[in-house]
């Protein structure tokens, strides 16, 4: 070993001689904007990986150069920065905003500084600070142009909902793809879902048409595109994190007790002109709890759930690597116990909703040569979660809907609760703890490899780049239920203000737990492949890259008709003038089996442009800009956004038969279906974006862009431009239009005074769209239209109060949307024809999925290794919809929230919130949404808060310790909104929005 490694010396001191006339030893640092060191980047003379060093933990380095070369400072994959050596002894690299690389994945790798297009990253240190279980979870308004809406749930259903530049089409709006290392991943977010943030290196938002030209039809609603961890030249790095979350569910709606919602049911039904339902000796029962097994009072959500629960994210790292090689590897271990009470209540299993995880990932980069590089990536995923086996009834819906007075949890024999009116299988007790399980498990395996040739043997800087993935996953689900019998005593009898005489009521039978509902749940699987050619020169001032892509994508799910091929062919050339002027092109044709043969392939052409200003002379001189570029794209973009049932229709179908059979049933039969689509073509999206990049006095950053898009082609029905008469469905057309524009601004300032180091930033983001075309029937009034409306737009009558008596209905315009008693509401004569219809239903509000404006901001502080952090989102311009049983209570025999009992209308109170109590539907307070029922929706959360310690590092260094720190974070402390009920984004009968506690540790060896 001994000789070789002489012989290695050797070579190594000849090729430095010999390629350097005047040596010298350069001592170098590697640090961040913020001065803070890089460790483990890689260090080399430019085109020669012999000459190397590599950045210790405070990143520093040596190497042996010759004057007038240059250096290449690379950080894995993120950023690369070249150097130019002179006389000095000393350099000092800055890994500045420039500097940091958009990974656009098909082998392209491009600094912002280069980049012509609309691109917001965030990066692993404001992505891995919210102890979210999955990534999605941590991108809440800190990155520009995406929008991320919450979803509540089990802790499994938590996949948020994301849109980039807001509702831009008439089909397919949540269609954003998401690009992980370089794949498209699974459209169902699952990938998203899986991936930790402990794993995520960056995550890039792709906004504009220069940004997403590559990346075919499936790119049209923006990219996702998330950049995975890799390894480090020459170092060894160990990392173990710990995080243990305290949570609680928060504003839970507080239902009537028996006694209230007993007084209500009597007041409905009077306003109905009927006769009470309970008596007064049964009102003085709910009220007095005398006799709860007979008039029960049970606060139902008590009942099912408990205070809290905890769920733990145990993480171990290992990253480093060689001269020839890099990995990154994960273990990510998770756990969630949810919040079900007395889940353990039966022997031999739990009906808690319980969640665990384990995630492994294996990043490997591997030099085969000196010009050629091999990179493999795999993550699996085992998770399992179980919950109640409510039997497909909706555990929440009964908890909000069955009243408190309806029936104990059980009788005093033991028999669960329940009667003739709501049977056992409404009582949310029993569906929690006493109706068995359900199990679930998923299966998954992501898995690419790349290989990189430099063939410049051929011809300098060309390149070639392969890549093959291959994504399975599968979902099983296994169901083990039990039944019971249940009843309930109820009073026949009164004497004295006492029961005296009783009935007793059984229903149900006593079962045994069964599984024989194992199936396979869902599966999909996808293939994927890319191939390109590139060529990279500089002839003097000009910069010139050229590539030659093309991709193909196999997606298949289970069940029929979900198998889907696209493939893509794309030309991309990028120009650059003296490090000044930028030009980007691009032309790409795809396909997909989901279009037409004869119109699946059309050529959609980009084009970006930009100037770095602060590279010109006349700005050499000044010290407050330190780099500045204007941005510009245009580009037509395709996709395959087709109707749900397909353009290909079939003009025969099946239905639901003619009455030949006795008592006229029906015996199957053929109908003729919808007309088919002839000559289709793709979806088009015109894109035009206008942006500005600004860094000035070393540590602020401003990034603002304009855009503005037109869809056309948009598949729409003709019938509204057909006659009925012609009895048969109309077909889909491309005549929809819909234009949409906005804009987005990012802002961050960091500054570091000696030991004390401030962070501030933020985000804001405005969209807006409006119908063009949608092919709408003719209707009489101009603004009963919604063409020229907004996309998602909600409508309904103009509420103007509420009848008071029997002469102000006598004296109102007549509505005709039923019989109106005294408390209905009373709306607005939009038209003025004396009648009050469907003429007079008018736009109102925003988008109930979508709001205008989404926005974010953050402040950081630090000082001596003590921390806090605390970030703010919010939006506005944003409508919630109000049509659940908790504000339209008692109908059908369902509960009333106090909410809604306290904000009724009644003679005392003729300007109430909400219309008069009823036990049935009044159709016209509830046929037509209206301003009664609509809330303002806009909401500003405190997202996440956090205090840490790291750890001094002299402590540290004595047991060989890089790094460590304590923190106490909060997560969703608090929201300022004007949802009384509820919290804004837990609308309606599903699982309560969540805050939570989360004590942790990170080291790094």
């Amino acid at each position: 070993m001994k000789k070789y490694k002489i012989i290695a010396l050797a070579m190594l001191t000849f090729i430095s001689l010999n390629t350097f006339a005047q040596e010298g030893n350069v001592n170098g640092k590697v640090v961040d904007k913020l001065g803070n060191p890089v460790a483990g980047a890689l260090v080399t003379v430019e085109g020669n990986s012999l000459v190397q060093a590599t950045t210790d933990r405070n990143g520093l380095f040596e190497i042996t150069v010759g004057r007038g070369v240059m250096l290449k400072v690379q950080t894995g994959d993120e950023a690369t920065k070249m150097v130019s050596v002179t006389d000095d002894k000393t350099i000092t690299v800055v890994m500045d905003f420039s500097a940091q690389k958009v990974n656009y994945g098909f082998g392209l790798n491009q600094t912002n500084a280069a980049s012509t297009g609309a691109v917001s990253t965030v990066y692993a240190d404001q992505i891995d600070n919210r102890s979210a279980m999955n990534v999605g979870n941590s991108l809440y308004g800190n990155v520009a142009g995406l929008a991320t809406m919450q979803k509540t749930g089990t802790v499994w259903e938590q996949i948020p909902t994301m849109l980039i530049r807001g509702q831009k089409t008439l089909n397919n709006n949540n269609g954003v793809l998401l690009v992980v290392d370089g794949l498209e991943r699974d459209n169902n977010w699952n990938a998203l879902n899986y991936i930790t943030p402990e794993e995520v290196e960056s995550v890039s938002i792709l906004r504009d048409a220069a940004a997403i030209a590559l990346y075919g039809y499936r790119g049209i609603n923006g990219v996702i595109n998330v950049v995975t961890k890799r390894g480090k030249y020459n170092t060894r790095e160990i990392g173990f994190s710990y995080d243990h979350a305290f949570n609680t569910q928060t504003r839970i709606p507080e239902m009537a007790d028996s006694y209230m919602y007993a007084s209500a049911v009597n007041e409905a039904l009077a306003n109905n002109g009927k006769a009470a339902r309970y008596s007064q000796n049964e009102l003085n029962a709910f009220q007095s709890g005398k006799y709860p097994y007979l008039y029960p009072n049970v606060n139902w959500a008590d009942e099912v759930f408990r205070n809290n629960s905890s769920s733990d994210i145990v993480t171990l790292t290992f990253r480093g690597g060689s001269t020839k090689m890099r990995y990154f590897t994960l273990l990510n271990l998770q756990n969630n116990s949810g919040f079900i009470k007395n889940a353990n209540a039966n022997d031999g299993y739990s009906t808690q909703e319980k969640y665990s995880k384990a995630n492994f990932r294996s990043n490997l980069d591997i030099d085969l040569t000196p010009k050629t590089r091999l990179q493999a990536n795999i993550m699996g995923v085992l998770n399992e979660f179980s919950r109640p086996a409510s039997g497909g009834e909706n555990l929440m819906h009964k908890v909000f809907t069955v009243p408190s007075a309806a029936f104990p949890i059980k009788t005093e024999s033991g028999l669960w609760g329940g009667n003739s009116t709501w049977d056992g299988g409404y009582n949310p007790v029993y569906l929690a703890q006493g109706r068995g399980y359900s199990k679930g498990h998923t299966r998954a395996l992501y898995f690419d490899a790349a290989l990189r040739q430099d063939l410049s043997a051929i011809t300098k800087g060309l390149g070639g780049n392969v890549r093959v993935g291959y994504d399975n996953i599968a979902s099983y689900w296994e169901d083990y239920r039990v039944s019971a019998k249940y009843g309930m005593q109820s009073v026949s009898k009164w004497e004295n203000g006492e029961p005296v005489e009783f009935n007793n009521f059984e229903g149900g039978s006593v079962g045994v737990v069964s599984g024989d509902n194992a199936k396979l749940d869902w599966q999909h699987r996808s293939f994927n492949f890319q191939a390109n050619i590139d060529w990279a020169r500089r002839f003097g001032n000009h910069d010139l890259y050229s590539m030659l892509l093309y991709t193909y994508k196999y997606d298949n799910k289970n069940g029929i008709n979900n198998t889907w091929y696209t493939q893509s062919a794309s030309w991309y050339t990028h120009y650059g003038y003296n490090n000044r002027y930028f030009a980007d092109f691009t032309l790409t044709t795809s396909a997909s089996n989901r279009i037409d043969p004869d119109s699946r392939w059309g050529l959609a052409p980009t084009i970006g442009l930009s100037w770095i200003i602060s590279n010109e002379d006349f700005m050499k001189n000044q010290n407050i800009i330190d780099f500045m570029k204007l941005r510009a794209s245009f580009g037509v973009i395709h996709t395959d956004n087709i109707p749900s049932n397909g353009y290909w229709n079939t003009t025969v179908n099946g239905s639901n038969g003619y009455p030949i059979q006795d008592n006229f049933n029906g015996d199957g039969g053929w109908a003729e279906g919808r007309l088919p689509s002839l000559n289709g073509t793709t979806e088009k999206a015109y894109k035009y974006n206008v942006g500005l990049d600004v860094s000035l006095l070393k540590g602020l950053t401003l990034n603002v862009d304009g855009f503005y898009e037109r869809r056309s082609d948009i598949w729409v029905s003709a019938a509204g431009q057909n006659s009925s008469v012609i009895g048969i469905q109309s077909p889909f057309v491309n005549a929809g239009i819909v234009d949409s524009w906005g804009t987005e601004i990012g802002l961050d300032y960091t500054k570091r005074i000696n030991d004390f180091q401030l962070k501030l930033g933020g985000t804001f983001s405005f969209n807006r769209n409006k119908i063009i075309e949608m092919l709408e029937e003719p209707q009489a009034y101009s603004y009963r239209r919604s063409t020229g409306k907004k996309v998602g737009q909600v409508w309904g009558l103009q509420a103007i109060g509420y009848f008071v008596d029997e002469a102000d209905i006598a004296n109102s315009t007549p509505q005709q949307f039923g019989p109106v008693k005294p408390g209905d509401i009373k709306y607005k004569d939009i038209n003025g024809d004396n009648v009050i219809n469907e003429d007079d239903i008018i736009p109102m509000g925003y988008s109930y999925n979508c709001p205008e404006i989404y926005y974010g901001f953050n402040v950081g502080l630090e000082w001596k290794g003590i921390g806090f952090n605390a970030f703010f989102q919010g939006v506005a311009n944003y409508t919630a919809q109000l049509t659940s049983g908790l504000y339209m209570p008692l109908i059908d025999n369902t509960s009333i929230s106090k909410y809604a009992y306290n904000n009724r209308w009644t003679p005392e109170n003729p300007s109430a919130r909400f219309p008069r109590l009823s036990t049935e539907v009044v159709d016209n307070n509830t046929q037509y949404a209206s301003s009664v029922w609509l809330a303002d929706r806009s909401f500003l959360k405190l997202r996440n808060c956090e205090v840490y310690y790291k750890l001094p590092a002299p402590w540290l260094s004595k047991i060989r310790m890089k790094n460590a720190k304590l923190y106490v974070r909060g997560v969703d402390l608090f929201s300022i909104d004007s949802i009384d009920l509820t919290d804004p984004e837990a609308m309606g009968y599903v699982y309560p929005a969540t805050r939570s506690v989360h004590v942790g540790l990170t080291i790094g060896l």
